[in-house]
């Protein structure tokens, strides 16, 4: 964990060296610094001058990253470069680049407490590259059902609002651990819960396997359900932290029980069709979720075709 920890944290710092770089391309910002919330001038620079050409993303693994490489595709954005890092990087340049009143272009997701944090916008997609809007959906190991029925029939009832996954990430993103997050959350939708366990049998301590990635969203969810097997079933569950393809190698390998982290249609299609032989779709856990390019609303551009101009 060391090593990856170390990784990450280099991506990081390269995603927001990159961002600063492009950022302080831009000029000075007008006197008063960004007294009365307007953006600085940007002169004649076109949006792609701006931003020099970049939009940050997140791991090079994820399925919004491949989403994206299809959009620059799609609308010809052939000379734009699409800056691997992580989610953490990611928010760290958006941050950075929104307390300077900056331009910046990030691959954005929803539910995602960023859009509760700042004033943000999606960029239009008039052609459909990124595929609309989507669900994440709740997929098992194939015998889950006979093995362990009572964890099957809650992860089989378990569906949420983005508005209930945006408290639990919001809380985390306030300081708060996952799992103290998840659990004031359950103990504050206890009838909502209630029906998720209702008429189960608890399980008396067996082990149990999540598999999830680090998105702010599926760290939500997945917690969720961790601590409602834990706390109401008596399971002893491990979630495991992966990248998109191992988590979904490792439900279709049985490796691990089940994830409530995949997005599909769009972002997860690739995965779903390498594995819908080997798992189980127990369907959708939240509807609602949208992926793109997201800019802070202060920026003069409205779409994705403008980025050519």
């Amino acid at each position: 964990m060391g090593a990856i920890t170390t990784k990450r944290f280099v991506l990081a710092a390269l995603t927001l060296a990159a961002v600063m770089t492009g950022c302080s391309n831009q000029g000075s910002s007008d006197e008063g610094g960004t007294a009365g919330g307007k953006a600085p001038s940007s002169g004649s620079k076109s949006a792609a001058e701006q931003v020099n050409r970049q939009i940050i993303g997140i791991d090079p693994g994820a399925g919004i990253m491949k989403s994206t490489n299809k959009a620059m595709e799609t609308y010809g954005l052939k000379d734009w470069k699409l800056v691997e890092g992580s989610g953490a990087a990611m928010t760290a340049a958006l941050d950075k680049a929104m307390k300077d009143k900056k331009p910046i272009i990030v691959t954005g997701w929803t539910p995602h407490w960023m859009f509760a944090k700042y004033e943000l916008k999606y960029l239009k997609d008039p052609k459909n590259a990124f595929g609309g809007d989507e669900q994440i959906h709740t997929i098992a190991r194939l015998g889950l059902k006979t093995e362990h029925p009572s964890a099957y029939a809650v992860l089989d009832r378990f569906e949420w609002t983005p508005d209930d996954m945006a408290v639990v990430m919001g809380a985390v993103q306030d300081g708060k651990k996952p799992e103290q997050a998840a659990k004031d959350w359950v103990d504050a939708n206890a009838d909502k819960v209630g029906k998720w366990v209702e008429g189960v049998e608890k399980a008396e301590g067996k082990p149990l396997k999540l598999g999830y990635v680090a998105w702010d969203s599926e760290i939500a969810s997945t917690n969720v359900m961790k601590y409602v097997l834990e706390s109401k079933l008596g399971y002893k569950v491990t979630a495991l932290q992966v990248e998109a393809g191992p988590m979904w190698a490792g439900v279709a390998g049985g490796d691990t029980d089940a994830m409530v982290a995949a997005w599909l249609p769009t972002t997860h299609e690739d995965y779903l069709n390498k594995y819908k032989d080997k798992v189980e779709d127990l369907g959708p856990n939240l509807n609602g979720t949208k992926t793109g390019l997201v800019v802070p609303k202060y920026m003069d551009i409205d779409s994705i075709e403008d980025l050519n101009k």
